[in-house]
């Protein structure tokens, strides 16, 4: 199964940083939250992403064609050539593809225009900005067993996010923005979809919090997974110095791997 992330919007609401990247590249602990999730899902056994990039997308690009140079100590010899020596490096299990899936393009059109390379099998998809410990893998072991289209994480936290109304067998009715009021559960990304969530898609200006969100709902084909435990999504300077304090710590809730 692959994972899809949404990592093309231009982050401004955390412009002290991206002003000069996409926001999926801020770093937490001198690596992007990007690679953060990615990791999170590698420790799962899923190591084939496709990232929707868009805004600065070749910064995400060089990041990936210089990998060793950022995770890896190196030796630039120019008395033999010109020669770069990398030592004891780190190769992750992966094969990454970075889609250039528009500058204004909406998050439902992103997901749309990377179509091709999902094919027509479930794939994971959640933010580009936010880590969580949740169990992905029985977030694909609760979606196999319903046979629904989507099924998305839910969290409880006072976040703008989408909210969502719940029944007792984890079928999402209603899907709505948030306003003052609400405690309710949000939508905390980490889905999984069938390819049939395409039919859902219709082009760029498709948001899929809106729209294909509510479609899904009304039709009976959306489903919540039900998360209790860390989930932080990194919006602001001050969310993501609350990341950087539990990296630095050593107790980041969402670091499952080893190293």
């Amino acid at each position: 199964m692959k994972a899809v992330i949404l990592a093309g919007g231009f982050g401004t609401r955390i412009s002290e940083e991206s002003a000069f990247k996409p926001k999926p590249m801020i770093e937490i602990g001198e690596m992007p939250i990007l690679w953060h999730i990615m990791k999170e899902y590698s420790a799962h056994g899923i190591n084939e992403f496709v990232i929707c990039a868009g805004y600065k997308q070749y910064v995400i690009k060089e990041w990936f064609a210089d990998y060793f140079l950022h995770t890896a100590d190196v030796t630039f010899d120019f008395t033999e050539g010109n020669k770069m020596i990398v030592h004891e490096k780190h190769i992750e299990p992966w094969k990454v593809t970075i889609v250039d899936t528009g500058l204004d393009t909406m998050t439902g059109g992103r997901v749309k225009r990377i179509q091709q390379y999902v094919g027509n099998e479930p794939f994971c998809l959640t933010y580009g900005d936010a880590v969580s410990d949740v169990d992905i893998t029985a977030l694909i072991e609760f979606h196999k067993s319903h046979g629904k289209c989507v099924t998305l994480t839910s969290v409880s936290l006072a976040q703008q996010k989408g909210v969502l109304d719940v029944n007792s067998d984890n079928t999402i009715t209603a899907f709505r923005e948030k306003d003052d009021e609400d405690g309710s559960l949000i939508n905390g990304g980490y889905m999984v979809c069938n390819p049939g969530v395409f039919d859902y898609l219709e082009d760029d200006s498709t948001v899929f919090e809106q729209k294909p969100m509510r479609a899904l709902a009304e039709a009976g084909e959306l489903k919540s997974f039900y998360h209790d435990g860390f989930w932080q999504c990194m919006d602001t300077k001050r969310e993501k110095d609350k990341l950087e304090e539990l990296w630095a710590s050593g107790k980041a809730p969402w670091k499952k791997w080893e190293g």
